[in-house]
């Protein structure tokens, strides 16, 4: 199966009995992305929490007394 990352535009090959080539032809709303931009996102947002400017919001959870 032939897909294209969606930052870079880079055409890649994936298998087409994998587990992500099933997720990308059953639901159209999941994108591809290339392990290079994959690698590079990480990259940045682990130094980004490492200055510590970065905050993860989490919602809320509520405590039910029952």
């Amino acid at each position: 199966m032939k897909v294209k990352c969606v930052l870079c535009d880079k055409i890649e090959t994936i298998e087409n009995e994998s587990l992500q080539a099933k997720k990308l032809r059953n639901r159209p709303i999941h994108t591809y992305m290339c392990m290079e931009c994959n690698e590079r996102i990480a990259y940045k947002t682990q130094k980004r929490i490492e200055t510590g400017n970065f905050k993860l919001y989490q919602s809320k959870t509520t405590d039910d007394e029952w």
